[in-house]
């Protein structure tokens, strides 16, 4: 019987990743399991993740889900209705944003404060959200765990090498840091989600071009440690909105300056 579970897992998985044009190991039911036991786990450190509650800043989180919930109706995402999209928002001057398996994604206080418009904003939550959708972070960990040890996992037989894993993620370890061609491809699919909404879809440029700008003025952005610089992705992020059509959408900076003071100031 065991026998039959394995080959049957073993079949499942690589038609799934040949499907998908990458090899990935993981269920869908998997990457949300992965994205519960890290949020389980940031949310037990709060010396370094120290997440704003929403009892506390409801107008905050109001604004976020109203951002996350515009981009949920994208016709490109393909597991909108599969996977749990939690937001939750760190209270630190970070210039960062990350997510995890199964539509789990934190940002910083510093990053949304940084900003200068609920487009720009919206278009790193739909970098990230790309990220969940396309499954790179499980398909990083099929690269760098490999075949056994990760069906070892999947048997629940190996939990020592899970509890590893989600160490790993939860300190924002290499396992976040995508390859080029994931954060290509997070560029690409975030234009397109953007696109389907109000948002003008350029804006993931402009934030780009902001982070160029921060980082030529001085220390490079916290962003750019765990990213690949912005160089040609400003002008791929461009072709891919011209392709779809060169749409105007609103940038709301008004909007967003309600939401920007719905939070504290930075620590």
């Amino acid at each position: 019987m065991k026998r039959f579970l394995f080959l049957s897992i073993v079949s499942i998985t690589l038609f799934s990743g040949c499907e998908e044009g990458t090899l990935n190991f993981f269920t869908l039911d998997q990457d949300i399991q992965f994205g519960q036991q890290l949020d389980s786990a940031i949310l037990a450190d709060p010396a370094t993740y120290p997440i704003l509650s929403e009892d506390d800043y409801p107008e905050a989180y109001e604004h976020l889900r109203r951002i996350r919930d515009e981009l949920l109706e994208s016709q490109y995402l393909r597991y909108a209705n599969s996977f749990d999209w939690e937001v939750k928002i760190i209270h630190q001057d970070v210039l960062n944003a990350f997510a995890a398996p199964g539509g789990y994604m934190y940002f910083y206080t510093g990053l949304i404060h940084y900003l200068d418009n609920e487009a720009q904003f919206a278009g790193v939550l739909a970098h990230e959200m790309a990220h969940v959708d396309r499954r790179h972070s499980t398909e990083m960990l099929t690269k760098q765990y490999g075949f056994s040890i990760l069906l070892s996992i999947v048997l629940g037989e190996n939990p020592s090498d899970l509890a590893e894993i989600i160490s790993q993620l939860a300190l924002g370890g290499t396992l976040l840091k995508f390859s080029r061609n994931n954060e290509y491809e997070a560029d690409e699919y975030g234009v397109k989600f953007m696109y389907d909404t109000e948002y003008h879809a350029r804006e993931l440029a402009g934030f780009f071009e902001k982070l160029e700008e921060s980082s030529s003025n001085g220390r490079p952005p916290e962003f750019l440690s765990t990213h690949p610089s912005p160089e040609n992705r400003i002008e791929a992020i461009e072709a891919v909105w011209q392709s779809l059509g060169g749409k105007t959408g609103e940038t709301f900076p008004g909007r967003y300056q309600q939401f920007k003071a719905s939070l504290p100031a930075n620590k």
